[in-house]
């Protein structure tokens, strides 16, 4: 071949390698280069929801609401008083006693229930002080068992001391601005403390549910006793008759020998005949207002002295 022959041969072949490389260039190799004249595929893209996008937002924003819902009831609950009263309760005068009546100690408060509610529930009694009503029903918290006495500085609720008067106890309330609240007027409910006697019918051991002593100042007098569902308001503090108060009204039997009151008895009825001091004495008559008349005319000085119902 002669010598132009073999230089025309070597550009031929440079031609041909330039084609192949730009060949390769246009298609897809291993490179990933789109192939000439081949359309792309599309890409799908996932879309994501609403809820899924702010999921975190949502769950921490409910977290957050249902936080503050329980310390708004929570600060309710802290800032709400225990208890609420309809009305400082005054007995009304009755009429005079017909011929035969029998004495009893006290007035007739009219019943205000009796259902047990959870520690911690504001209960609002219609008449304070309340000789019946709604009451906890808890271990440890009411009943108060044992007895005891309460300083002016403690604190104790009707609900607890509602559910002693409910088994036939007598729970004596005193204002913290009488005498009762002193260093003697304590001394004195000391004394009546440690010789308080057993339960009238059902002998139950002195100081297991009675005497209760406690400061109250929703009432109209100094003092009060209370046994369920009748009140003696006393000016000065007379124990004597708180304990006469006691014996006759807190655990009573009707003619038949049948407990007319407490409402929840410590013991059953006795099988024997009454004895004429347990017997129950006739019911008090209503004034025409339509609260409880009670058993004796209110005075306007010292406790009440006992009078016909």
């Amino acid at each position: 071949m002669s010598k132009e022959s073999r230089r025309a041969s070597r550009a031929a072949a440079r031609t041909a390698g330039s084609r192949t490389e730009t060949a390769r260039a246009a298609s897809s190799g291993p490179s990933g280069s789109p192939r000439a004249g081949r359309r792309e595929r599309p890409r799908y893209v996932e879309r994501r929801s609403f809820f899924e996008r702010y999921r975190t937002l949502l769950v921490g924003g409910v977290i957050v609401a249902v936080v503050a819902v329980v310390a708004g009831l929570i600060f309710l609950q802290a800032t709400q008083p225990a208890y609420a009263c309809g009305q400082i309760w005054k007995p009304d005068p009755t009429a005079s006693p017909s011929p035969g009546a029998s004495n009893r100690l006290g007035y007739l408060q009219p019943d205000m229930g009796n259902t047990h509610i959870p520690v911690g529930k504001s209960q609002k009694y219609t008449y304070c002080p309340p000789a019946s009503g709604n009451h906890i029903n808890t271990a440890g918290v009411g009943p108060i068992s044992p007895a005891r006495i309460f300083k002016p500085t403690d604190t104790v609720v009707p609900e607890q001391w509602i559910h002693n008067l409910e088994h036939g106890a007598l729970v004596i309330l005193y204002k913290t601005d009488s005498p009762g609240a002193t260093a003697e007027g304590m001394a004195q409910f000391q004394q009546f403390f440690d010789s308080f006697p057993p339960s009238p019918i059902c002998q139950v051991p002195p100081h297991k549910l009675s005497p209760i002593i406690a400061p109250f100042n929703d009432m109209a007098t100094p003092y009060a006793a209370l046994v369920w569902g009748r009140v003696l308001p006393m000016d000065t503090w007379d124990p004597n008759l708180a304990l006469q108060f006691f014996a006759t009204e807190s655990e009573r039997l009707d003619a038949n020998g049948d407990f007319v009151a407490p409402p929840e008895t410590q013991c059953p009825a006795p099988s024997k005949s009454p004895s004429p001091s347990e017997s129950a004495a006739p019911s008090v008559s209503i004034a025409p207002s339509g609260s409880a008349a009670p058993s004796a005319s209110p005075q306007p000085s010292p406790s009440p002295s006992p009078s016909p119902s």
